[in-house]
């Protein structure tokens, strides 16, 4: 089977974006070339990415309790430690959440994508891009109290949920226009041994949920998978040696997802190893044929040059590849949010020519 995404260019998923329609029409009119599907730009409660799942999901559950608020004096969480901590209340032993707050949000946009595809904004030969958070994302933020038990109650719940979430997004949007990425950064600190208060089980929390839900995901929806550290407060909340995880992790997920897994991006290094072989020499280990592979080394603090260096080491260990920005752009607005775009869409033009 050949690739069906060949694309120079993926945008993660947020932009730094204060609407759905600024997200489509600055991503159409700056990305459009470059890209093979758009974003909505994940603007306003959903730049906080799984805080916004925490606040709209799981806070408000019946059989959930806050044991403690978010520390930080504006209320949102400034670092991984500083979320609210949340717990199964006493005496539940299973529950479910009847939808996901998420879905509603999705479907809103993809109706500003339609009409907008209507007007001529959006070319017509682009899909509608999702970003969904894996459920343990979600999940290892706000639960770090008692966690294994929690997670063995919620676990199951939030995996039932993202079933059927597939399902209502599917029925809505056709296949055909549906680009369906999963976004999975606290698995990848987890595997890596660094989130302090999880069980030792973070493989199988990865492993056992990737092997049902992508399978959920018809073939005519294009599949991606996004491998990152995190941008919690900053990027990356815990710096790699290497790639050897994240490729370890793609590969697995490729062999397992039942379908074709259009794309993976995997998140690349802090600037100053820009030219370390040792970091990307796991590429080569990439078994990956029929998946468009989208490295992260678009950084905004060396544009051109830097992604010039780690597109050169890179590509000693690994062939042909895309780029993207290390993780979404909508921590990264800088002092003129459309100016960050254009530098963005610029820089990884320029490398690309």
């Amino acid at each position: 089977m050949t690739r069906r995404v060949e694309s120079d260019l993926l945008l993660v998923g947020s932009l730094p974006v204060d609407s759905t329609d600024d997200g489509f029409r600055w991503g159409a009119e700056l990305f459009a070339g470059l890209v093979a599907a758009l974003p909505d730009g994940e603007s306003g409660a959903r730049g906080a990415w799984v805080g916004y799942d925490r606040t709209t999901l799981l806070e408000p559950h019946p059989d959930i309790a806050v044991l403690a608020p978010s520390p930080s004096p504006t209320g949102r969480a400034r670092h991984a430690y500083d979320t609210a901590r949340l717990t199964v209340r006493d005496g539940v032993d299973a529950l479910r959440f009847d939808t996901w707050p998420r879905v509603a949000e999705t479907l809103a946009s993809y109706e500003r994508f339609v009409a907008l595809r209507a007007e001529g904004v959006i070319p017509p030969g682009l899909r509608f891009q999702v970003g969904l958070p894996f459920p343990s994302s979600v999940f290892t933020g706000a639960f770090k109290d008692d966690y294994a038990d929690n997670w063995a109650i919620v676990g199951p719940a939030l995996e039932d949920l993202w079933e059927r979430s597939v399902d209502d997004l599917l029925a809505v949007i056709p296949a055909a226009d549906l680009a369906l990425q999963w976004d999975l950064a606290y698995e990848v600190i987890d595997i890596e041994g660094v989130v302090a208060w999880t069980d030792g089980e973070a493989w199988e929390r990865f492993a056992g949920p990737w092997s049902r839900l992508a399978r959920r995901v018809p073939e005519g929806v294009l599949m991606g998978l996004h491998l990152c550290y995190g941008t919690f407060p900053e990027w990356p909340m815990y710096e790699a040696r290497d790639m050897e995880l994240i490729v370890r992790m793609a590969n697995h997920a490729v062999a397992e997802a039942g379908r074709p897994v259009d794309w993976i991006h995997l998140a690349g290094p802090r600037y100053l190893r820009s030219e370390e072989d040792a970091f990307f020499a796991p590429l080569a280990d990439l078994d990956a044929p029929e998946s468009r592979i989208f490295l992260g080394i678009v950084l905004p603090l060396d544009g051109e040059d830097g992604l010039r260096r780690r597109h050169a080491t890179a590509s000693r260990h690994l062939a042909d590849f895309g780029v993207a920005m290390y993780c979404g752009m909508g921590r990264q607005r800088g002092e003129d949010p459309v100016a960050t775009m254009r530098d963005h869409a610029a820089t990884v033009a320029a490398v690309r020519g």
